[in-house]
């Protein structure tokens, strides 16, 4: 961890959201996420960053990390580390910007472009390294919005297979599946309604944070984008959305028909994380007393992935070093965290 007593702001600059944690001397001082929806447009970058310094201040180092390369206004994952690293060391200035690059440490923001594929998606990567310096062996998870980090933690370091999106697709390591933004027909091709299989409808009707505000399960902090069809957070607009998906309107049946659908649709999300876990255990065996280590908005969905997998589950928040910090936002942002701390 950062022992030089110096302030640091951390952050995880994603295609969806900005995240952002200070440090100072050592220890966590304030955490924040901000929507940055950069597909519409690069521009939200500099809002975003506005929005989150006027709550974090300034501070003379700033570590960044990155996944917003993937943002489709990049034609290529490189010009997008390359446009992300100059865009926040101008606007950081005259704070001294780094940019980390996974194994290879941090860099000099000028030279993420020249290591594009150290730099892009390594957001992962720095959240699993802080924890590993706390707990030498683990299976880290993170689920965020939009994604599922699941990370081998073995002697004290990093075991992961896959360094680029790609090699972590393939070997489990990176689950396409997160708290609130996934599609929901992205989850099972069939649901059970009524004893019989209905497929889901190919449309963007519903999202996982309609699932999950079904079941009562969303805090609502952790939903910062708009509703597939623009209307309301509220569980009868949710079971609208999701009733949408079964071609019917929610009128048709009792909320305990929508409570179903949702629990089967979490289910499925569930499984889908379990398989790459146990894929990835399958390569990179742990002890039977390792535990899992959850961090990310998706924390109750890895309580259930700890028992799934017969592991004791160790909240992010509370390794040595965060316990105590009283942040809700601590365990959501651990890529900024560890940012601010390594």
């Amino acid at each position: 961890m950062n022992h030089q007593g110096a302030e640091c702001i951390g952050w995880d600059v994603g295609g969806a959201h900005l995240k952002a944690a200070r440090a100072v001397a050592g220890r966590i001082a304030g955490v924040v996420q901000e929507p940055c929806p950069l597909w519409l447009g690069r521009e939200r970058l500099a809002a975003a960053l506005a929005a989150v310094r006027r709550r974090l201040g300034e501070a003379p180092l700033h570590q960044v990390t990155l996944t917003g390369e993937l943002a489709d206004v990049f034609a290529s994952r490189r010009e997008g580390v390359a446009w992300i690293a100059a865009a926040m060391a101008a606007a950081l200035a005259p704070g001294t910007v780094r940019i980390y690059a996974a194994g290879a440490g941090f860099l000099a923001a000028e030279a993420a472009a020249a290591h594009a594929e150290a730099v892009a998606s390594a957001n992962w990567h720095a959240a699993a390294a802080l924890a590993a310096r706390a707990v030498p062996e683990a299976l880290f998870a993170d689920m965020g919005s939009t994604t599922t980090d699941l990370v081998p933690i073995r002697g004290g370091a990093l075991a992961a297979r896959g360094h680029t999106d790609a090699e972590r697709l393939a070997a489990g390591e990176l689950i396409y599946t997160g708290l609130t933004r996934s599609f929901v027909m992205a989850l099972a091709p069939a649901v059970p309604m009524n004893g019989t299989w209905t497929p889901l409808a190919c449309e963007y009707f519903a999202s996982t944070a309609d699932v999950y505000r079904v079941l009562g399960e969303l805090e609502e902090e952790a939903d910062q984008m708009p509703t597939a069809d623009g209307r309301d957070k509220t569980r009868a607009a949710s079971c609208a959305r999701l009733a949408r998906m079964v071609g019917r309107d929610a009128g048709s049946a009792p909320l305990a028909t929508w409570q179903a659908l949702a629990a089967f649709l979490a289910e499925a999300q569930l499984r889908r994380i379990a398989d790459g876990a146990m894929l990835v255990l399958s390569a990179i065996p742990l002890a039977p007393e390792a535990p899992l280590i959850g961090a990310g908005v998706g924390r109750q969905v890895l309580e259930r992935l700890a028992a799934r997998l017969d592991r004791r589950f160790v909240a992010f928040a509370d390794l040595p070093g965060l316990a105590g910090i009283e942040d809700e936002w601590l365990g959501h942002c651990a890529p900024a965290v560890a940012m601010a701390l390594l």
